[in-house]
């Protein structure tokens, strides 16, 4: 198995008055040539907004954006019409596809909002503009949830892309388990807690690049929350 860690205290870093964010890969006027994405996976950006604040009206083409909320709520508006509220524990998926311009704010007055941002490359460009939403399984220690896929099977949602993302929950007693494709690529980024990745310890933050593997395996000492990106 070939493991490259990219520690959460090493990414890229902006500071505004309203926004702190923290770039895994290179974005913006963040530029690092060692970390552009990792295959179809393109950012991960940790965003931590202010109250009563947020990013105004921008545009988007051609990616598959998911927003995951960790704490609080996110409020968008979209050109084609679309509102609504992302809360805390719900992940939604945007495919800007043929082009679309949306607002993303803080829907409280009071509380920090806490999200990650996660662009993935589309298989094709030009597709139609859509959304999607779903909450994110709780308490489910010890098991893989899948959250988005290629076809959309199940509760997931889909995805342009031939990539899965997942979550789960480790802790000492239930290790989360998974069988992987020596063909395949994985990325995993660690959202809450602690994780150890058969052997190599990944703190909140954290992101790890995997390929050539048979079988992960993650544990945790406090209840380690993860997502794991299944690539081709």
């Amino acid at each position: 198995m070939k493991l490259e860690l990219r520690p959460g205290s090493d990414r890229g870093r902006m500071q505004l008055d309203w926004l702190d964010t923290r770039y895994t890969f290179s974005f913006g006027e963040y530029f690092d040539p060692e970390h552009m994405g990792f295959r179809a996976l393109r950012v991960i950006n940790e965003d931590r907004v202010a109250p009563g604040t947020g990013f105004g009206r921008h545009p988007h083409r051609d990616m598959e954006i998911l927003t995951y909320v960790l704490s609080g709520a996110v409020r968008h508006e979209d050109s084609a019409g679309g509102e609504g509220v992302v809360g805390a524990g719900e992940l939604q998926r945007m495919s800007a596809g043929t082009g679309i311009t949306h607002s993303e704010q803080n829907a409280s007055a009071d509380e920090e909002l806490h999200l990650l941002q996660i662009w993935i490359l589309p298989e094709r460009e030009g597709l139609e503009p859509g959304y999607e939403q779903r909450q994110v399984p709780t308490g489910r220690e010890g098991e893989l949830v899948r959250l988005v896929s290629r076809k959309g099977e199940g509760d997931t949602l889909r995805i342009h892309q031939d990539a899965a993302m997942s979550v789960g929950i480790a802790t000492a007693a239930k290790p989360v388990r998974f069988t992987a494709r020596v063909e395949r690529h994985y990325w995993i980024q660690v959202t809450r807690g602690s994780v150890r990745l058969d052997g190599t310890a990944l703190e909140q933050g954290d992101g790890a690049s995997i390929s050539a593997a048979t079988e992960l395996s993650f544990e945790s000492p406090d209840r380690g929350e993860f997502l794991l990106f299944d690539l081709a």
